[in-house]
């Protein structure tokens, strides 16, 4: 069992319908699968093995889930740390669960090549890496053969606290992930029609697990958004045909605040919301 085998389905299933949008940018299934592939062999050759802890904290984008299932496709393990941690909290979790390498962006590269130097990383990957990173996945082509795992290992480390507690990570099996996947895409009738609406953080359960993971299990596009800016989600909800909302309460309150809310939803046929009974 692997987690990354629900990509490479949609991907033999669906290869040209869309997996991921982001702005003007659109990728297929067959394209998300192939950079997951180059991102494995990348890792592979870095020396990655099943077992291995790999960390990602970054914004959500198609690089995030290219490198996401590229790490699972090895037997890796994937640890999801929010962008928004301060440095000094990054600094205390990264040893605490022995990462090997962790995918991220300029903006953390300073409290990440600290811990490179102390010798609690082996390198940091991304555009502001220690290899030249697209330099690193061009040279690998061609698929790359999955791992199987156990249903009991671990396929992804999340990171919960509450509101006051400092972060403890939680290791979810390939098997938890597989049935939560399942279990949200049946409940949904979720079909490959399905467009779904993303502004929540990938790093979080409700975004990793109840929407991305589901979404592309079930052959979905994700319609991702940097962050919750009502005009841009009132814009893409007209514009783009989603058909499936996910939000927390606070959000459905501003948007039940509008005049003339159902026409502002015209393709909306499922909403969801987290956080609160």
């Amino acid at each position: 069992m692997n987690i990354a085998r629900h990509l490479e389905r949609s991907a033999a299933f669906f290869p040209d319908r869309p997996a991921v949008c982001a702005g003007e940018r659109e990728i297929t299934y067959q394209a998300l699968n192939q950079q997951a592939d180059r991102v494995a062999r990348a890792l592979e050759r870095l020396g990655v093995r099943p077992g291995d802890r790999i960390g990602l904290c970054a914004p959500n984008s198609p690089e995030w889930l290219a490198f996401y299932f590229g790490v699972l496709k090895t037997g890796a393990a994937a640890a999801t740390f929010s962008f928004q941690l301060p440095a000094e909290e990054l600094v205390r979790l990264i040893p605490a669960i022995g990462l090997r390498f962790i995918f991220s962006t300029g903006d953390k590269r300073g409290a990440l090549t600290g811990l490179k130097a102390a010798g609690s990383l082996e390198g940091l990957l991304g555009p502001a890496g220690d290899p030249d990173w697209s330099e690193e996945l061009a040279r690998h082509t061609g698929p790359f053969p999955t791992v199987e795992r156990n249903r009991s290992d671990t396929a992804a480390v999340l990171f919960t606290g509450g509101t006051t507690g400092f972060p403890k990570g939680v290791q979810l099996s390939h098997e938890n992930i597989t049935v939560s996947s399942h279990n949200v895409a049946y409940s949904e009738r979720s079909t490959e029609q399905d467009r779904a609406l993303c502004f929540l953080p990938f790093n979080h359960v409700f975004g990793q697990m109840h929407i991305m993971n589901a979404t592309l299990f079930s052959g979905g596009c994700l319609e991702l958004l940097p962050a919750f800016d009502l005009d841009r989600v009132l814009e893409t909800l007209a514009t783009e045909k989603i058909t499936k909302f996910y939000a927390v309460p606070t959000v459905y309150i501003r948007l039940l605040a509008l005049d003339r809310l159902r026409e502002r939803l015209p393709g909306v046929r499922y909403c969801f919301s987290a956080a609160a009974s």
